[in-house]
């Protein structure tokens, strides 16, 4: 047998704390009974290892966490970097402005230039570190004896001067962290706590903290509060007046002096009292010191939000560097267009329906919105965020995509029943008419032709049309019924699809702040897409028959205007998007009428009342869109005849529009006009003068 056993030390080992080590067993090795093998006898036999004692385990241990500390602090150094915690912890306000510079909206938190320590009176640090941190300057980001203490109060229900959490790890959670209350995330806090008093001073800390914390009234850091309640830089604050601010940390909104100023003074108190255990004023002090009177200047008397502006503001925000300074910035609405709009849509008779209404140049400049009937009522923009089926103006897709494949406007297509396949749609009213144009199918707006012509020129190539104009909602493949609009999409982004089509160049995204001038290394990799001069003049063309000959006849105007009517499954949505004037100063307007809940609207199509909204919006918004009247010949007064009536207010004319002159040799004359909007029949006969509201069928679509 073989005795594989150390010889034993009477040397007493460092790390034993009981003495000597007790000599080990012999071990016999005999896994062969009493004698080894004979291939084994002349090899060395490899010595037994030591037993693993307590300092292995401790210091392996001792190792992987050390390890691990380590990934955490690379980890934070990478996904919380310091220049955060010089950063504002919410959005600083922005005002934006019309381009005519009236404002229209201001958003974000109040902020204000960050403080210094150096520069403060004692009295307004020693409030602060008063009530949240007594032992600041003393320990290391995390202060057991107030974690012991926060502790108790939970246990017992008593109330006390300070939480658990020290300064330090208050601006860990307002800067990194989220308001989550867990055990991870407050684990999380300790660490990034310990990190920051590693990089950073005390001084540093505080002057940080005291720069972001709330202080209510959507007011954060110590500059911005004092100027907010009193009207003064916090280096001339009164002792008093520290210490009202030093109490609003714990509850802001609830403490706010604005709103509560009883509950405010109560924890006033409360500072004045942890002050004088902290050492930091006497008990006469403090009993001399009264509540500060506020001095509240600022008021904000403009929206924090309109249609136009929640669309504008994200953009703005990417426009800016993060910052404690407030910003101004002028937007692309025009004063001028958006009160038309307003004006245009408050007269519409929508009844329960909803309205949308977007206008824009060629390039994407939007210059009037409308998101809904009522923003105070509901905030959802219908332009923006609704996602509705668009109806026959998706048939503009199919059309550039027959052009782009060689058919011409004069060429036949088939507006009979379709009998056969897996998809049989029905024209509007089931009403047919046999051979006929491109162009006549699309300004009767056929829905058996589209699918037709889907079928001839491929799902693929009417997708790829509606991609190349902008168009980034999904839409279905292997669909005959995207032909007809079946596939959901946002009003804004139809109406810049029909803006690449008006400019003849696409994609066109739509902006709410002047872009700057594309340089030539942009202009030449981002050359922007163009429909051959021919191709361009035809669709055009189609458009514009769609309009003076078509279904969206009540939208003419006096001069080109060119537009497609849309009208959803079960007159669901009814839509209307064109465009009139010229060059860059073009117009694209989008109209869009519908129920928010999806209910059928009763008698409204895209023909009907969107195409009347659109007609009285472009006949103000554009110059030259309205008829203009003849100048009346000027009278020369005669000396010798009667005397005018001075005193007598002149009778205005009434507001007519484009009229229509019938002749009857039965019924008279009747003029078809519109007044004020309203579509009226003034008929002449021999039974006199008769004014009723005229009945306008256009001829809709599905």
């Amino acid at each position: 047998m073989l005795d594989r056993t150390h010889p034993p030390s009477n040397r007493r080992l460092w790390y034993l704390p009981f003495g000597k080590r007790a000599p080990a067993e012999t071990v016999f090795y005999e896994p062969y009974g009493s004698a080894l093998p004979p291939h084994l006898q002349d090899e060395p036999l490899v010595p037994l290892k030591t037993p693993r004692g307590k300092w292995w385990w401790f210091s392996r241990a001792f190792a992987a966490m050390l390890f691990i500390f380590i990934l955490l602090i690379a980890y934070l150094a990478i996904t919380a970097p310091m220049s955060k915690s010089l950063q504002p912890i919410a959005p600083p306000q922005i005002t934006l402005l019309t381009a005519g510079g009236q404002p229209i909206a201001r958003n974000g938190a109040v902020v204000d230039e960050p403080v210094e320590i150096e520069k403060l009176p004692k009295h307004v640090v020693q409030a602060f570190l008063a009530i949240e941190d007594r032992r600041f300057y003393s320990h290391w980001g995390v202060d057991p004896r107030g974690l012991a203490r926060a502790a108790w109060s939970n246990a017992t229900g008593s109330s006390g001067t300070q939480g658990g959490s020290t300064i330090t790890q208050q601006l860990a959670k307002v800067t990194f962290l989220t308001p989550e209350r867990s055990l991870t995330r407050k684990a999380r806090e300790m660490l990034i706590a310990f990190w920051l008093e590693a990089r950073l001073s005390k001084d540093e800390i505080l002057e940080r903290y005291l720069s972001n914390v709330y202080f209510g009234d959507n007011v954060y850091g110590l500059r911005a509060a004092s100027m907010h309640y009193y009207f003064r830089q916090p280096e001339k604050l009164k002792p008093e007046q520290a210490i009202m601010l030093a109490g609003l940390v714990q509850a802001p909104s609830r403490l706010a002096p604005t709103r509560n100023p009883d509950l405010a003074a109560k924890r006033a108190k409360l500072v004045k009292s942890a002050m004088v255990a902290a050492g930091y004023l006497t008990q006469d002090e403090a009993d001399r010191l009264g509540n500060p009177r506020l001095d509240v200047r600022t008021k904000n008397s403009v929206p924090t939000g309109t249609y136009f502006a929640d669309w504008a503001m994200p953009q703005a925000r990417g426009l800016t560097d993060m910052s404690y300074e407030k910003l101004t910035l002028t937007t692309t609405l025009d004063d001028r267009l958006q009160e038309i709009a307003r004006r245009v849509v408050a007269r519409a008779p929508l009844g329960k329906a909803q309205v949308a209404l977007v206008a824009m140049r060629p390039d994407g400049e939007v210059v009037a919105m409308i998101g809904g009937k009522n923003y105070g009522e509901s905030p959802f923009n219908r332009v923006t965020q609704a996602k509705r089926q668009p109806g026959s103006t998706f048939k503009l897709f199919v059309w550039l995509a027959a052009l782009r494949a060689g058919m011409m406007p004069d060429d036949i297509v088939d507006d009979t029943p379709i009998t056969q396949g897996g998809y049989l749609p029905k024209n509007y009213g089931e009403k047919y008419r046999g051979q006929i144009t491109l162009k006549e199918a699309f300004g009767r707006s056929s829905n058996v032709a589209a699918v037709r012509l889907w079928g001839q020129v491929g799902d693929k190539a009417v997708i790829r049309e509606a991609r190349n104009l902008g168009i980034k909602s999904k839409l279905a493949e292997d669909d005959p019924s995207l032909a007809l609009g079946t596939s959901t999409m946002t009003l804004m982004e139809l109406t810049a699809a029909f803006a690449g089509v008006a400019g003849n160049s696409w994609p066109v995204t739509p902006y709410a702040f002047e872009k700057d001038e594309q340089s030539w290394t942009e202009w030449l990799f981002d050359w922007p897409g163009r429909y051959g001069s021919s191709t361009h003049e035809r669709m055009e063309d189609m458009m514009r028959y769609a309009v003076n000959s078509g279904t969206g006849r009540a939208a003419r105007l006096s001069i080109p205007n060119y537009g497609k009517t849309g009208t959803s499954q079960n007159n669901r949505d009814a839509l209307f998007v064109g465009y009139a004037g010229d060059g860059d100063k073009r117009l694209v307007v989008g109209i869009w009428v519908g129920n928010d809940d999806n209910k059928p609207l009763k008698g409204i199509s895209g023909g009907g009342l969107p195409a009347r909204i659109w007609k009285d919006f472009m006949r103000q918004a554009v110059l030259g869109a309205k008829p203009s009247r003849p100048s009346k010949p000027v009278k020369k007064p005669d000396p010798d005849g009667p005397i005018m009536p001075l005193d007598l207010p002149e009778i205005p004319e009434i507001p007519v529009g484009d009229s229509e002159l019938r002749i009857d040799g039965r019924e008279g004359v009747t003029l078809s006009t519109e007044v004020g909007g309203v579509p009226v029949n003034v008929r002449m006969g021999r039974d006199g003068v008769a004014v009723e509201q005229r009945r306008v069928d256009p001829e809709p679509e599905q």
